[in-house]
């Protein structure tokens, strides 16, 4: 099948005659190792294509005039200057985005040439870049991401020099070579256990990612997605049954996902189940998930990991608790010092080794100075309106908080 597609360049357009390759989808099955290669990537298009015959080479003026308006509409989506930003203290500033109310920020990422150069992802195939810090954002409307009429919730975001990958449900798998001027749709198997949910570039040579899904699968590939590899060979379900005897609390409750799955940079795992009861921990060169009992009455909201890989939980009701021990093993956990008002504490963030950040329902903000042992209400977001959901620092110092309704805050401190 022939495709035109229309490329921009510095001060011309090229409508190109191309011919789509096709790459069969990954037979993902748990506990097995994925050995199918693919010989074929399939071609990505810039702004738009139109379905043409192997025999079409020429474009009338009608099809290139209707091309002209689509780039010039395009051009000027990209370069549409959104309202400044909103300092809220001197810490953070509320920025505004160009997204329907309603959505939900869930992850976001910079590429590893670019600290300044960022992708932002949501709930209805939210997708949006910047190319100044975060400062401001413009929309991204992938064409491989397109073609099923589906609204896609992208879940997770990374990148590793400018390879980058992005993860979403239904299940979706993007992936891109060059800091993500061009996304190409990896297909995934109808077999695949669950929705992924997390996806992790690994550093070192190219073409190295993690995926989570959220039953629990683990995949790895080393060759740009064309082959992957199960790291957990037991269903989680078949772990709970055979373990159910040893006393894990409310595991025969077990719904089949997870609610929150969070990875450290050691590369363990920490994951909650559905309903709270419980949370599963995994470690690199173990087979199965590990569970384990929460460590107070109240069920879990939310778990991650802090500088020092050391665990940290929150319970619904607002606790906060931090692991006394690093590693994903170690059960011993020590309340911290948190009046969260009874809003529940939604994620926990770390700037440095020391200062931290909990976000949680309300728009509720905390500030740690000493690792997470005590925290401070952060009365400069109470105006905010609207659940901050995820905290996100990168290495070089970006920091945001992510939130419903198109909430993005950018730290400025």
């Amino acid at each position: 099948m022939a495709f035109l597609s229309l490329h921009i360049h510095s001060n011309h357009i090229v409508i190109r005659n191309t011919v789509r390759g096709s790459r069969s989808p990954v037979p993902f099955v748990a506990g097995e190792k994925c050995t199918h290669h693919h010989s074929h990537r399939r071609a990505c298009t810039r702004v738009t294509t139109c379905q043409a015959s192997d025999s079409e080479h020429l474009v009338d003026r009608r099809q290139l005039l209707g091309a002209g308006i689509s780039l010039a509409a395009a051009v000027q989506l990209r370069t549409a200057s959104p309202a400044a930003a909103l300092v809220v203290s001197k810490e953070w500033e509320k920025v505004n985005l160009p997204v329907d109310p309603g959505v939900v920020l869930l992850d976001i990422a910079f590429t590893g040439t670019d600290a300044n150069h960022g992708f932002l992802l949501g709930t209805r195939q939210t997708l949006l870049e910047t190319t100044d810090g975060g400062k401001t954002w413009n929309p991204r409307r992938v064409a491989a991401a397109q073609d099923e009429g589906f609204n896609y919730r992208f879940n997770s975001v990374s990148f590793n020099g400018d390879e980058g990958w992005i993860v979403g449900r239904p299940a979706i798998l993007l992936h891109t070579t060059d800091g993500g001027q061009n996304w190409e749709r990896v297909p995934l198997s109808a077999k695949l256990p669950g929705n992924p949910i997390l996806v992790h570039a690994l550093p070192g040579k190219a073409g190295q990612a993690e995926m989570t899904t959220d039953q629990g699968a683990i995949y790895a590939t080393d060759n740009g997605a064309y082959s992957w590899s199960a790291a957990v060979q037991e269903t989680v379900d078949a772990t709970l049954n055979r373990t159910v005897s040893s006393g894990i609390s409310g595991a025969s409750y077990y719904e089949g996902t997870f609610s929150t799955i969070q990875r450290s940079p050691a590369g363990d795992y920490v994951a909650v189940s559905s309903r709270g009861n419980f949370y599963l921990t995994w470690a690199p060169g173990q087979t199965t998930w590990q569970p384990h009992n929460r460590p107070a009455a109240r069920r879990v909201q939310s778990m991650g990991w802090t500088p020092a890989s050391e665990l940290w939980l929150s319970v619904r009701g607002g606790d906060l608790f931090i692991n006394d021990k690093s590693g994903p093993a170690s059960e011993s956990f020590s309340q911290a010092k948190l009046g969260s008002r009874g809003f529940g504490i939604l994620d926990v963030g770390f700037r440095n080794e020391q200062e931290g950040y909990a976000c949680g329902g309300s728009g509720s903000l905390f500030r740690t100075d000493d690792g997470g042992k005590s925290w401070k209400r952060d009365r400069s977001t109470d105006q905010v309106a609207g659940n901050l959901y995820a905290i996100k620092f990168a290495e070089k110092g970006n920091g945001f908080i992510l939130g419903n309704d198109g909430i993005l805050l950018r730290y400025i401190g």
